[in-house]
């Protein structure tokens, strides 16, 4: 259904979001990065279903992501074991502090589920250096296309970033959801940006 031009209202404990769809057809020249940074990116083999969501949470809380914490433990774990999704953690002295998960469940192609920084490491120099080695990875094996989303609930730098990676946009959506805050899943604090409407 499309929707009409103008204001559409959302229900108190809904949140509204353009997200837009990104897309790399080959791979791109590395963007110049920090060359001092701390940073080790490591493969996690197998990760415990628990471990996956604190650093989840921590990266994404800011943003309000939730998708990941209300899955179901089997389908979680089933994604994180499958031999065609690949979970790397940026670390730093040995804790993860970013993650990036690869995709690559549609033959020829390779999605950037998940990518993101705590705020520890936010402005830093360190989601460049992570991008850089996204890419690479992504394309160490052939692929017609890299793609990932983005959408107005993101750091507001997010959208420029990817663009400024090599990414084009060729899709936007509208998406409405429950509030996290409101469902318990997040708490009742976190992205302050977003004004929190109780439901009535």
């Amino acid at each position: 259904m499309l929707l009409s031009d103008g204001y559409h209202d959302l229900p108190p404990g809904m949140l509204g979001t353009v997200v837009t769809y990104l897309e790399m057809r080959a791979r791109v020249a590395a963007r110049p990065e920090r060359a001092d940074g701390p940073w080790v990116l490591r493969r996690v083999e197998s990760p415990a279903v628990d471990w996956y969501r604190d650093l989840y949470r921590r990266v994404g809380t800011d943003w309000l992501w939730m998708s990941r914490l209300v899955m179901p433990d089997a389908e979680l774990r089933g994604i994180l074991l499958d031999a065609e999704v690949e979970l790397h953690a940026l670390e730093v002295d040995g804790r993860a502090e970013g993650m990036l998960e690869l995709d690559r469940r549609i033959t020829g192609e390779c999605e950037v589920a998940f990518f993101g920084l705590t705020p520890k490491l936010v402005g830093t120099g360190a989601g460049r250096w992570l991008m850089n080695r996204a890419i690479g990875v992504a394309f160490a094996r052939p692929i017609t296309r890299l793609w990932l989303h983005t959408c107005s609930l993101d750091s507001p730098d997010a959208l420029d970033f990817y663009l400024r990676s090599g990414f084009v946009p060729y899709d936007r959506k509208v998406e409405v959801f429950d509030d996290p805050r409101v469902l318990g899943v997040l708490p009742r604090s976190a992205a302050p940006q977003v004004p929190l409407i109780e439901p009535r």
